[in-house]
């Protein structure tokens, strides 16, 4: 396939006139690209903008299905709606349910994988791939427990984390605690750190604690300002210790509902563009008509791209997928289309320790495209080098 006629988003963060080639769904050389093979499907991008197909790394669902319904056909429900409006592969998120629940979904999650390596290439082209799983819980704080079932929430165990590992097969990515909940919490993360990202969730902790927390090896930050204290001129709490942490990445929901315009502009100064990940947090109404669904076995309301739950009228994820949310932060929150691009591409593509593969249009990785009109609609997908 050759993919003229395009502005091609660089790994140095800028566009550039051109044209992309994929040869047996990978990236290749421009050299090749000259060298048009008999029956090469060609593709004029009309001046579009090419950019890496999206990476969410945090996400519940769409379509009506959720990952933590533990089966095979939501996962493939999920993949397909996700590389249909450009999300090439995904990380999605679980809930904190029993130990036993979670323990089953991983491992549905990592017999789907295997059973996804083994499709024909023209079914896989059309799903995003699974790349990893997010876990949101359930060693999280009841304080902050947003729309998680608080009558599973446990304090961080490495024997159990050890189980979600083992089931999942290597799925799981990231998980999430909240390191005042429990006082083994450094401990844990010193254990646990070399095995996963250790991600602060769905916390009360104060600044010092978190900062230890970091100390210890945590490195990622749960949607940054959602689920946690308050970040003032006296009392920073995670916020802060986020910013003063380097290594520590942070997500971001910029649906225009989670976090205001202004606050996400003043994050992207403080922490620079560079830590910034934008997650949209979709639960299953995403792509689905107003009405009542449920996360995490709790019922949730929808409202345009307003979720809330029916028992406190707390935001309960979001009903905007990560295209949208990118699309928002550059046209709404005054974000350079160039930086919101390798936030939801390039970054949680490192974060994820899957940027040999993905996150950048670069010879030898998967080719995934997604072109996008001067107005940011959407025009075309092409998932490992098939147009969808």
């Amino acid at each position: 396939m050759i993919i003229k006629n395009v502005k091609v988003y660089t790994e140095d963060e800028t566009f550039v006139d051109g044209e992309i080639a994929i040869r047996g769904g990978i990236f290749v050389e421009q050299e090749e690209a000259r060298e048009k093979l008999e029956d090469e499907e060609v593709i004029d991008g009309e001046g579009c903008y090419a950019i890496p197909g999206l990476i969410d790394l945090h996400f519940h669902g769409c379509k009506g299905y959720d990952f933590c319904d533990g089966t095979k056909e939501a996962i493939a429900e999920i993949a397909k709606y996700e590389a249909s409006i450009g999300v090439t592969a995904i990380s999605p998120a679980t809930m904190t349910l029993p130990v036993e629940e979670l323990e089953r979904i991983l491992s549905v999650a990592a017999e789907y994988k295997k059973d996804a390596a083994a499709e024909e290439a023209a079914a896989a082209a059309k799903k995003a791939d699974l790349i990893g799983v997010n876990m949101e819980g359930p060693f999280i704080s009841e304080k902050k427990k947003g729309a998680q079932d608080e009558r599973n929430i446990i304090t961080c165990d490495a024997s159990i984390c050890q189980r979600f590992l083992d089931a999942s097969e290597g799925l799981v990515k990231f998980v999430g605690v909240a390191p005042e909940h429990s006082e083994n919490a450094v401990e844990f993360i010193q254990k646990m750190k070399d095995k996963v990202n250790i991600s602060l969730a769905h916390t009360n902790s104060d600044y010092d604690t978190a900062m230890e927390a970091f100390a210890a090896g945590a490195n990622h930050a749960v949607h940054l300002y959602n689920a946690m204290p308050a970040f003032t001129h006296r009392e920073p709490g995670v916020v802060g210790a986020v910013s003063d942490n380097a290594h520590v990445n942070a997500e971001l929901i910029c649906d225009g509902v989670h976090i205001h315009p202004s606050v996400v502009r003043a994050t992207f100064k403080m922490l620079g563009a560079d830590r910034m990940i934008l997650i949209s947090d979709s639960m299953r109404a995403t792509g689905m008509p107003d009405g009542q669904y449920t996360l995490g076995g709790l019922d949730v309301n929808v409202v345009g791209n307003r979720a809330t739950l029916v028992s406190n009228g707390a935001l309960a994820g979001s009903a905007t997928n990560l295209l949208d949310c990118m699309r928002t932060v550059v046209k709404k929150m005054g974000i350079p289309l160039e930086t919101a691009v390798a936030c939801a591409t390039k970054h949680p593509a490192k974060s994820l320790g899957e940027y040999e593969k993905y996150g950048s249009i670069t010879p030898g990785k998967k080719g995934n495209v997604v072109l996008l009109d001067g107005e940011l609609n959407l025009k075309a997908v092409v998932k490992d080098g098939v147009r969808l």
